[in-house]
Protein backbone atom coordinates (compact mmCIF):
# COMPACT_ATOMS: atom_id res chain seq x y z
CA UNK A 1 0.00 0.00 0.00
CA UNK A 2 1.32 3.32 -0.82
CA UNK A 3 -0.51 6.08 0.89
CA UNK A 4 -1.96 9.59 -0.91
CA UNK A 5 -0.63 12.99 -0.45
CA UNK A 6 -2.69 15.93 -0.72
CA UNK A 7 -2.22 19.81 -0.17
CA UNK A 8 -4.74 21.83 1.90
CA UNK A 9 -4.74 25.32 2.57
CA UNK A 10 -3.90 25.51 6.54
CA UNK A 11 -6.42 29.00 6.71
CA UNK A 12 -9.14 28.01 4.53
CA UNK A 13 -9.39 23.89 4.03
CA UNK A 14 -10.71 23.30 0.65
CA UNK A 15 -14.00 21.69 1.23
CA UNK A 16 -13.78 19.26 -1.15
CA UNK A 17 -10.45 18.37 0.31
CA UNK A 18 -11.84 17.85 3.77
CA UNK A 19 -15.17 15.94 2.81
CA UNK A 20 -12.16 13.41 1.09
CA UNK A 21 -9.90 13.03 4.23
CA UNK A 22 -13.24 12.61 5.87
CA UNK A 23 -14.52 9.43 4.04
CA UNK A 24 -11.35 8.15 4.81
CA UNK A 25 -12.00 8.06 7.66
CA UNK A 26 -14.99 7.44 7.93
CA UNK A 27 -13.53 4.02 5.98
CA UNK A 28 -11.27 3.10 8.68
CA UNK A 29 -7.96 5.03 7.04
CA UNK A 30 -5.34 6.72 8.95
CA UNK A 31 -4.12 10.07 8.49
CA UNK A 32 -1.05 11.82 9.28
CA UNK A 33 -2.24 15.77 9.34
CA UNK A 34 -1.03 18.70 10.98
CA UNK A 35 -1.54 20.80 13.98
CA UNK A 36 -0.49 23.53 15.47
CA UNK A 37 2.12 21.75 16.86
CA UNK A 38 3.50 18.63 15.76
CA UNK A 39 2.24 16.21 12.51
CA UNK A 40 -0.05 14.02 14.18
CA UNK A 41 -0.91 10.25 13.40
CA UNK A 42 -4.80 10.11 13.74
CA UNK A 43 -7.87 8.11 13.11
CA UNK A 44 -11.96 8.11 13.39
CA UNK A 45 -12.50 6.91 17.20
CA UNK A 46 -15.11 4.83 16.26
CA UNK A 47 -12.84 2.22 14.46
CA UNK A 48 -11.48 0.04 16.57
CA UNK A 49 -9.33 -1.58 13.69
CA UNK A 50 -8.01 1.69 12.94
CA UNK A 51 -7.09 2.27 16.53
CA UNK A 52 -5.12 -0.68 16.67
CA UNK A 53 -3.08 -0.32 13.57
CA UNK A 54 -2.28 2.90 15.43
CA UNK A 55 -1.55 1.32 18.38
CA UNK A 56 0.81 -1.18 17.04
CA UNK A 57 2.72 1.19 14.53
CA UNK A 58 3.61 3.18 17.36
CA UNK A 59 4.16 0.47 19.48
CA UNK A 60 2.22 0.90 22.35
CA UNK A 61 1.04 -1.73 25.11
CA UNK A 62 -2.46 -1.65 25.51
CA UNK A 63 -2.30 -0.54 28.95
CA UNK A 64 -0.22 2.38 27.98
CA UNK A 65 -2.51 3.55 25.70
CA UNK A 66 -2.46 7.50 25.88
CA UNK A 67 -4.42 8.57 22.73
CA UNK A 68 -5.83 12.27 22.56
CA UNK A 69 -9.27 13.35 21.48
CA UNK A 70 -9.11 16.40 18.56
CA UNK A 71 -12.34 18.22 19.07
CA UNK A 72 -13.93 20.79 16.88
CA UNK A 73 -14.88 22.89 19.55
CA UNK A 74 -15.74 22.81 23.35
CA UNK A 75 -19.49 21.59 22.72
CA UNK A 76 -18.06 18.39 21.41
CA UNK A 77 -16.21 17.17 24.78
CA UNK A 78 -19.00 16.94 27.33
CA UNK A 79 -20.20 13.65 25.77
CA UNK A 80 -16.57 12.49 26.26
CA UNK A 81 -15.72 13.58 29.46
CA UNK A 82 -17.37 13.58 32.87
CA UNK A 83 -18.68 17.31 34.25
CA UNK A 84 -16.40 20.37 33.80
CA UNK A 85 -15.50 22.27 36.94
CA UNK A 86 -16.65 26.11 36.56
CA UNK A 87 -12.71 27.25 36.54
CA UNK A 88 -11.55 24.33 33.98
CA UNK A 89 -14.46 25.26 31.86
CA UNK A 90 -13.28 28.99 31.82
CA UNK A 91 -9.54 27.91 31.62
CA UNK A 92 -10.28 25.74 28.38
CA UNK A 93 -12.73 28.19 26.72
CA UNK A 94 -10.36 30.98 27.02
CA UNK A 95 -7.25 29.25 25.95
CA UNK A 96 -9.02 27.11 23.26
CA UNK A 97 -8.22 27.01 19.92
CA UNK A 98 -4.66 26.74 20.96
CA UNK A 99 -1.27 24.47 21.69
CA UNK A 100 -2.48 22.48 24.96
CA UNK A 101 -4.17 18.95 25.85
CA UNK A 102 -5.81 19.28 28.73
CA UNK A 103 -6.55 15.65 30.54
CA UNK A 104 -9.54 14.72 31.76
CA UNK A 105 -12.01 12.52 33.57
CA UNK A 106 -13.57 10.60 31.01
CA UNK A 107 -17.72 9.61 30.52
CA UNK A 108 -17.86 6.13 30.60
CA UNK A 109 -17.93 5.87 26.81
CA UNK A 110 -14.29 6.79 26.68
CA UNK A 111 -13.48 3.64 27.65
CA UNK A 112 -15.20 0.81 25.39
CA UNK A 113 -14.10 3.10 22.35
CA UNK A 114 -10.57 2.75 23.23
CA UNK A 115 -11.23 -1.02 24.89
CA UNK A 116 -8.79 0.33 27.75
CA UNK A 117 -9.53 0.88 31.15
CA UNK A 118 -8.40 4.25 31.49
CA UNK A 119 -10.61 6.86 33.21
CA UNK A 120 -8.86 10.12 31.74
CA UNK A 121 -8.97 11.19 28.16
CA UNK A 122 -6.82 13.71 27.07
CA UNK A 123 -8.71 17.09 24.52
CA UNK A 124 -7.07 19.00 21.86
CA UNK A 125 -8.79 21.98 19.91
CA UNK A 126 -5.74 22.61 17.83
CA UNK A 127 -5.37 26.44 16.75
CA UNK A 128 -5.39 24.97 13.19
CA UNK A 129 -8.13 25.01 10.67
CA UNK A 130 -7.36 21.89 8.85
CA UNK A 131 -7.91 18.80 11.71
CA UNK A 132 -10.94 20.91 13.37
CA UNK A 133 -12.34 21.19 9.96
CA UNK A 134 -12.02 17.42 9.31
CA UNK A 135 -13.83 16.90 12.40
CA UNK A 136 -16.69 19.11 11.74
CA UNK A 137 -16.87 17.47 8.83
CA UNK A 138 -16.67 13.88 10.32
CA UNK A 139 -19.07 14.97 13.20
CA UNK A 140 -16.78 13.44 15.75
CA UNK A 141 -13.23 14.01 17.10
CA UNK A 142 -10.87 12.24 15.36
CA UNK A 143 -7.34 10.32 17.52
CA UNK A 144 -4.40 12.16 17.94
CA UNK A 145 -0.78 10.97 18.55
CA UNK A 146 2.56 11.93 17.39
CA UNK A 147 4.39 10.65 14.86
CA UNK A 148 7.47 10.11 16.52
CA UNK A 149 8.18 7.44 18.87
CA UNK A 150 10.17 8.75 21.53
CA UNK A 151 10.58 12.00 23.32
CA UNK A 152 12.93 13.29 20.71
CA UNK A 153 10.76 15.06 17.41
CA UNK A 154 13.54 14.77 14.79
CA UNK A 155 13.30 18.23 12.83
CA UNK A 156 12.99 16.33 9.73
CA UNK A 157 9.48 15.47 10.49
CA UNK A 158 8.13 18.65 10.40
CA UNK A 159 8.59 18.62 6.32
CA UNK A 160 5.07 16.99 5.27
CA UNK A 161 7.44 15.95 2.01
CA UNK A 162 10.09 13.71 4.07
CA UNK A 163 7.19 12.38 6.44
CA UNK A 164 5.28 10.89 3.58
CA UNK A 165 8.74 9.80 2.77
CA UNK A 166 8.68 7.87 5.70
CA UNK A 167 5.17 6.84 6.59
CA UNK A 168 3.48 5.90 2.81
CA UNK A 169 3.68 2.54 3.38
CA UNK A 170 1.93 2.60 6.63
CA UNK A 171 -0.95 5.30 6.59
CA UNK A 172 -3.42 5.90 3.73
CA UNK A 173 -3.02 9.61 3.71
CA UNK A 174 -0.41 12.42 4.24
CA UNK A 175 -1.63 15.76 4.12
CA UNK A 176 0.76 18.48 3.81
CA UNK A 177 -0.24 21.72 5.23
CA UNK A 178 2.58 23.48 5.52
CA UNK A 179 6.15 23.32 8.20
CA UNK A 180 4.84 21.72 11.34
CA UNK A 181 6.23 22.42 14.33
CA UNK A 182 9.42 20.73 16.25
CA UNK A 183 7.78 21.12 19.94
CA UNK A 184 4.72 19.55 21.01
CA UNK A 185 1.92 20.80 22.81
CA UNK A 186 1.65 21.82 26.21
CA UNK A 187 -0.20 19.22 28.77
CA UNK A 188 -2.34 20.38 31.68
CA UNK A 189 -4.18 17.76 34.24
CA UNK A 190 -6.44 18.96 35.37
CA UNK A 191 -7.65 15.23 37.29
CA UNK A 192 -6.74 16.78 41.03
CA UNK A 193 -7.51 19.81 42.85
CA UNK A 194 -5.59 22.26 40.75
CA UNK A 195 -4.45 22.07 36.97
CA UNK A 196 -0.76 20.92 37.13
CA UNK A 197 1.56 21.26 33.85
CA UNK A 198 3.01 17.70 33.19
CA UNK A 199 4.92 18.32 30.04
CA UNK A 200 6.10 21.86 28.84
CA UNK A 201 5.31 22.58 24.89
CA UNK A 202 4.23 25.15 23.14
CA UNK A 203 1.76 26.78 25.04
CA UNK A 204 2.38 29.04 27.76
CA UNK A 205 2.29 27.54 31.03
CA UNK A 206 1.68 30.48 33.19
CA UNK A 207 -2.25 30.27 31.87
CA UNK A 208 -2.74 28.10 35.06
CA UNK A 209 -1.51 30.53 37.89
Amino acid sequence: MESKFIQIHPENPEKKKIEYVAEILRLGGIIIYPTDTIYGLGCNIFNQKAIEKIRILKKIKKKNLNFSFICYDLSHISEYTKHLDTPIFKLMKKNLPGPYTFILESSAKVPKILHTKKKTIGIRIPNNNIPRNIVQELGNPIITTSIHNDEQIYEYLTDPQIIYEEFKNLVDLVIDGGFGQVHPSTIIDCIGAEPTIIRKGIGDTSIIY
